[in-house]
């Protein structure tokens, strides 16, 4: 594990944004989440609660705080007597994933369609406009947030409780993976406009070539398995 506030990290830590005395966990929680999405702090690297007290120049009470909160979403591990690290996630877990999305996130969003009728096409329309605004913007963290939010209002939303609690195991460790492997925002414009045919297939009521579609955009996401 690297530490992140190392001399050879010191450049990551020195774009984090100072705050004011007064902030919450919140806001530093916020800091640190965005730092860890947008790959200055790489998985498995160390945050050391003095340094990264004295670079946002607030005290280690709202730090350890936005510590826990970045613990329980899946970003942070703690190792008794050593500290905390960012989490790692393999190439072989997100092939995992990616195998098991192919063939539960069609049926996710059928049932989607199914229980929530036509207000399936204007939720999904609402979603890929983040996409769009983040690609626009050229905003690779806000890009990974409207992503990852339009897969999972489809198993939020099935009806089935299940789904979405496997999603949720999921969503933090896909984040974390595409912190770092960056293939499937290399083109923002074409991963909004996959999104926008995907939506438009859903607005005409063709369920069936969505789904084959959605198998598709899956199956070719980065980590997912190449021999199916």
């Amino acid at each position: 594990m690297t530490d992140a506030h190392a001399p050879d990290a010191g450049t990551a830590q020195a774009k984090l944004p100072p705050l004011d005395q007064r902030t919450t966990p919140e806001g530093a929680h916020r800091v640190l989440r965005l730092a860890i999405l947008g790959g200055l702090f790489v998985p498995g690297s160390q945050l050391r609660e003095a340094g990264l007290a004295a670079d946002l120049g607030i005290s280690r009470a709202p730090l350890r705080e936005a510590f826990s909160r970045l613990e329980e979403e899946g970003l942070l591990v703690r190792v008794p007597f050593r500290g905390a690290f960012v989490a790692e996630v393999s190439p072989r877990t997100i092939e995992e994933i990616a195998a098991l999305r192919y063939l539960l996130e069609p049926y996710a969003a059928e049932r989607t369609a199914t229980h929530l009728g036509e207000q399936t096409g204007v939720r999904v329309q609402e979603l890929v406009g983040a996409l769009r605004s983040a690609a626009d913007q050229q905003d690779m963290v806000a890009s990974v947030d409207a992503h990852l939010a339009f897969h999972r209002f489809f198993y939020q939303h099935s009806g089935n409780a299940l789904l979405a609690e496997t999603w949720s195991g999921w969503e933090n460790r896909l984040r974390l993976f595409l912190a770092v492997d960056h293939r499937v925002y290399d083109n923002l414009d074409e991963l909004a406009s996959t999104h926008e045919r995907l939506a438009e297939l859903i607005e005409t009521g063709n369920m069936q070539r969505f789904r084959t579609e959605l198998a598709h955009h899956v199956h070719k996401a980065p980590g997912a398995p190449l021999d199916e």
